[in-house]
């Protein structure tokens, strides 16, 4: 009998259907947005009081409504750029540290062209947002933007890389809020940005003691690694200057007890995140980085309320 005429016995192979274009679109912008950690937001809220602090001080109570929602969406757009491009120079890097090792470039799940793209696209959006503001925070956002790009080959030489995504990334956007909103950039700006960084630096040592085991075997950079079993008081030491830093801040503005009673409120989650460490245990090292939002929110809280109610 000629193959063509032999009869279906139910045990040929099914051709393999294609799947729908919905389906395939819906899978490539699910990888994306993994991708840029719209998964995580708390890399976005960590990057967004510090602006909030600024916009709300440096609009003594009121910012402006516009400025607000350009910062508000820029550092959407820059903290997802700032993940993109670091997941694609550290694709190589990934794969040998266990929570980072699925992330969509370590897994070959996106192609780095794929990654270029969405780099430009959202540096474009960025870029639109901060033209909507005026020539000196333009200026600012351009050096910003510069920091944030080089953060990554940054980190591969330089041994306090916390320290420079602190700058780049947990600070900068202070004094490009107190331009837009005032013109020019005064001192008690650059104290809330020290704070920022400071507080950057905090956090993110404590996420890298997550790391720390992986990092030394492939030989990758962190305050974490710098520290050694100096880490949790090194953390420690931070933390006090971060508070002081923004009690010099309340001390300057003549803020009252609402300020301060923010900053006893952050000072209790410092205490609680010190506890979480003690151990250096990375499920618990992993709650005290999270518990960092906790300290923007009271200082937020403190701040709007010190404009709401303090005399």
């Amino acid at each position: 009998m000629a193959p063509e005429l032999a009869p279906d016995l139910g045990l040929t192979p099914a051709r393999p259907k294609t799947a729908p274009f919905s389906y395939r679109l819906g899978r490539r912008l699910t990888e994306y947005a993994l991708l840029a950690r719209l998964d995580r937001p708390i890399g976005i809220w960590l990057l967004l009081w510090p602006v909030l602090w600024a916009l709300w001080i440096s609009g003594s109570g009121h910012p402006v409504p516009r400025v607000l929602i350009v910062f508000v969406l820029g550092v959407f757009a820059m903290r997802a750029a700032g993940c993109v491009i670091n997941d694609l120079v550290d694709r190589d890097i990934d794969p040998h540290i266990r929570r980072t090792r699925q992330r969509p470039l370590a897994a070959r799940r996106v192609a780095p062209f794929e990654a270029v793209a969405l780099f430009a696209l959202l540096s474009a959006a960025a870029l639109w947002l901060v033209l909507q503001l005026d020539a000196f925070t333009f200026r600012l956002s351009l050096i910003g933007g510069v920091l944030t790009v080089s953060y990554p080959f940054i980190k591969r030489f330089f041994p306090l890389p916390q320290l420079y995504l602190g700058i780049s990334f947990g600070g900068w956007g202070v004094p490009m809020a107190f331009a837009a909103q005032t013109g020019q950039v005064p001192r008690i700006a650059w104290v809330t940005f020290m704070a920022a960084v400071v507080w950057a630096v905090v956090y993110d040592t404590i996420y890298a003691m997550i790391d720390r085991e992986d990092d030394l075997k492939i030989g990758v950079r962190s305050t974490a690694i710098a520290f050694a079993d100096m880490d949790r008081a090194m953390v420690g030491i931070l933390q006090v200057l971060m508070l002081a830093a923004l009690g010099l801040v309340g001390r300057t503005l003549g803020f009252g007890n609402w300020y301060y009673g923010g900053l006893v409120v952050a000072a209790a989650t410092f205490i609680y995140q010190q506890w979480l460490i003690r151990n250096r245990d990375p499920a618990a090292c992993l709650a005290a980085f999270l518990n960092n939002n906790y300290t923007g929110v009271a200082i937020f809280a403190g701040i709007l309320l010190q404009y709401l109610y303090g005399s």
